[in-house]
């Protein structure tokens, strides 16, 4: 049992042992010449301030936040003051994947570029090995964190001899939630902000840049070039980094929490087994992640980026489930009991097959909806051929659409697991789906960074092959966003439930009956959630876009020959917009994924708030979808003019009236795309997360809830000649 505890985080060491060598190599690379080594230093500058007055306000809410919990934790004998400790290790871990995936971007953004003067096959191997520095580095700290403080709690609360289905490793496993809880808040801080500030000066940017102006992107002559591509590092690749280490650690936990339940006295591991399972089967699609990272590699430029993307993940899939199944048959016993249905080893080993088909079939679902070439994205083109609103009207019909199929996947995948190994077959698909995530966030992390060389190559006006080489890249990579953010929401609706199980399970409630009036109230004002959240995330973006403009326009304006080249924009004018901005608006989405389940749960009890639960998860993963897939599609139609596309037997390309349109649905689609859709999976999991927190607080409280129903006069004989009534 030792060995397999320790074998944990060490595998975790090891992820981060290969994430410091390719973060070595990529700096060793050729950075090109001064003035792209200046654009780049810009773009890293501006990165960091914006980090550094995010993690200033974070802090403040992480100590606070961290006082609460410590106090809470000393008043129900489910928890433990040290509670707080593990949720700031938690917020502090999910800022620093944030960190390590921001720093090695804006290292190899410039040197992606320099390689693409060489060769697409170079080019791809420099952005590629960034993109895995991140995902390597984001799931070798979750395994080493998560395994790490396991242990530690486990030899801490658990005395030995102790069953593992008792108090005492069900307070271990509640003070473990914390680190989650830490993880997944500064997740959804750091997916927002980072939104509105990428998606700010983005907005500002097209609009002024290349609408009015007619300059292209990313000119070095438009003052908010470098404030958007300061965006892609803060919004997709530091608030994407952390934002995938809660997910990583949510579902992990899921999946021990229900664990925990099982009585597995008859494995080798002192019962142990259903909980360092999920943990296991994550150290284990670290490693073959890193082993698929090996398999991304082009030779000739008409090779496919997208093909050589997808051998990686496919490879690293297989190798993860034919592991599985050892570990599996490895762990846990022969036959297992929870909540009343029983199962084999082998019927969990299916359930996790189960998890990575879903996770598969969401990303082939979502790269279809998004791609350019295919049906969806045409459509969208061939309505750009009558104007600005058709452009909108087809991408908002696309993407409604495009929730269609995942959510029969999903459904089906619910129901399979399920039937094969009860809630746990459920939470364990899901670690099945969430263990590849090193391999899944690399690919999606290479996008912002092709998407910054090209960014590069045209301010330093570089030859235009090298620019069609990064556009190359960057087309698939908005593409593999879009697939990363489906595969995100799928993970995020099974883990909810995982977690809606092991709340329910806490809570002392034994079902969730929407035939009760406040309980249907719950469903209804959770359903609402995902709205209000989108509402303010998008409208912090249209704000935020609106000074971004204003100040575009007064620089073309007030300072003169920026158009000749003769004059440098102020940058950081626009860099310093979009910085306090994200700042300032972060805030209220946040609050409201962490407050409105307390409030909810202390004032009408655990069954209410289950119902609140439902109704965040099924409207958070729709939306999540429609937003996601709509902005993706937008993007992927916009960028198809590059090359010239066909609409009713012309051609058209930059600049034509048909471009223009879909230039206004990307911008409408940026936000969707970066700023709401892909916090909607954090919003999910984290109001899962913060009852799961709260649960032994209201479990033994007369609630509203209980009372909706009046309890009915029973009658009881006691002799053949009367009755009393209780």
């Amino acid at each position: 049992m030792n060995s397999t505890l320790l074998l944990i985080p060490a595998l975790g060491i090891i992820g981060l042992i290969a994430m410091a060598i390719k973060s070595a190599w990529v700096t060793k690379q050729d950075a090109g010449d001064a003035k792209m080594q200046e654009l780049a230093g810009y773009i890293a500058n501006g990165a960091m301030a914006f980090l550094k007055a995010e993690w200033r306000v974070l802090a403040y809410f992480a100590v606070i936040a961290a006082i609460l919990l410590g106090w809470s934790g000393s008043l129900v004998e489910d928890s433990h003051p040290i509670i707080a400790v593990s949720f700031l290790l938690g917020a502090v871990l999910s800022a620093f994947a944030g960190y390590i995936g921001m720093k090695i971007a804006t290292k190899a953004n410039v040197r992606t570029t320099q390689a693409a003067r060489t060769s697409l096959a170079h080019a791809l191997k420099v952005s590629f090995t960034g993109g895995s520095v991140m995902g390597i580095g984001v799931a070798g700290l979750a395994v080493l964190g998560l395994g790490g403080l396991f242990i530690i709690f486990f030899n801490y609360f658990v005395p030995e001899g102790a069953a593992i289905t008792g108090l005492e490793m069900k307070k271990a496993i509640e003070v473990l939630a914390g680190f989650s809880l830490g993880a997944e808040s500064i997740a959804l801080f750091a997916r927002v902000g980072g939104g509105i500030y990428t998606k700010a000066a983005d907005v500002g940017a097209d609009l002024v840049g290349k609408v009015e102006a007619g300059i292209p992107e990313d000119d070095v002559r438009n003052p908010a070039t470098i404030a958007d591509n300061v965006g892609d590092n803060v919004g997709d690749v530091a608030g994407m980094g952390a934002d995938l280490f809660g997910s990583y650690v949510a579902t992990i936990l899921a999946t021990m929490v229900l664990g925990q339940e099982i009585d597995a006295s008859s494995d080798k591991f002192g019962g142990l087994s259903p909980i360092l399972l999920p943990m296991l089967i994550a150290g284990l699609g670290l490693i073959f992640s890193i082993v698929g990272t090996w398999f991304v590699r082009i030779k000739h430029e008409t090779d496919s980026v997208q093909k050589a993307l997808n051998i990686g993940n496919w490879s690293s899939i297989i190798m993860t489930a034919i592991a599985s199944y050892f570990a599996v048959k490895h762990l846990l016993p022969e036959t297992l009991v929870h909540r009343g249905v029983e199962f084999t080893s082998t019927d969990v080993f299916i359930a996790i097959i189960i998890g990575l088909i879903v996770g598969t079939l969401m990303s082939i679902i979502t790269e279809y909806y998004t791609a350019m070439g295919k049906r969806p994205v045409l459509s969208i083109i061939k309505q750009s051929g009558t104007g600005h609103a058709t452009n909108i009207i087809g991408g908002l019909s696309v993407g409604m659409e495009s929730t269609v199929l995942p959510i029969f996947v999903l459904a089906g995948g619910i129901i399979g697991s399920y039937e094969f190994a009860g809630l746990y077959g459920v939470a364990i698909a899901a670690a099945g789906m969430m263990a590849t995530t090193a391999m899944q966030l690399a690919i999606d992390a290479f996008g912002p960074i092709a998407d910054n060389a090209g960014g590069i190559a045209e301010m330093s006006q570089l030859p235009e092959e090298v620019r069609h080489r990064t556009d190359n890249l960057d087309a698939v990579g908005n593409t593999t966003a879009a697939t990363g953010k489906g595969f995100a929401i799928a993970s995020a609706a099974l883990t909810s439930l995982a977690l809606f199980a092991a709340f329910v399970g806490i809570s002392g409630i034994s079902s969730i009956d929407i035939y009760k009036a406040p309980v249907l109230a719950g469903l209804f004002v959770g359903g609402m959630i995902p709205f209000i959240f989108s509402s303010l995330a998008i409208a912090a973006v249209g704000r935020a876009a609106m000074d971004m403009v204003n100040e575009v326009r007064r620089q073309f304006r007030e300072i003169p020959g920026i158009m000749e080249y003769k004059a440098k924009p102020e940058y950081e004018k626009c860099v310093a917009i979009s910085t306090k901005a994200s700042i300032r608006e972060m805030i209220a989405p946040g609050a409201i994924a962490l407050i409105v389940p307390i409030l909810v749960g202390f004032t009408f009890g655990p069954e209410v708030l289950g119902g609140l639960l439902a109704g965040v998860t099924v409207s958070g993963v729709l939306m999540g979808m429609f937003q996601s897939n709509a902005g993706g599609a937008w993007d992927n139609a916009k960028k198809s003019f590059e090359k010239g596309v066909e609409i009713n037997g012309q051609t058209y390309y930059k600049k034509s009236e048909p471009h223009k349109a879909s230039v206004t649905g990307d911008t409408v689609g940026d936000p969707f795309k970066d700023t709401s859709g892909p916090s909607m999976n954090i919003l999910i999991k984290l109001t899962s997360i913060v009852a799961l927190i709260i649960a032994p607080h209201i479990s033994h409280k007369d609630h509203t809830a209980a009372k909706a129903e009046p309890v009915k006069p029973k009658m009881e004989v006691i002799s053949d000649a009367s009755v009393t009534i209780k």
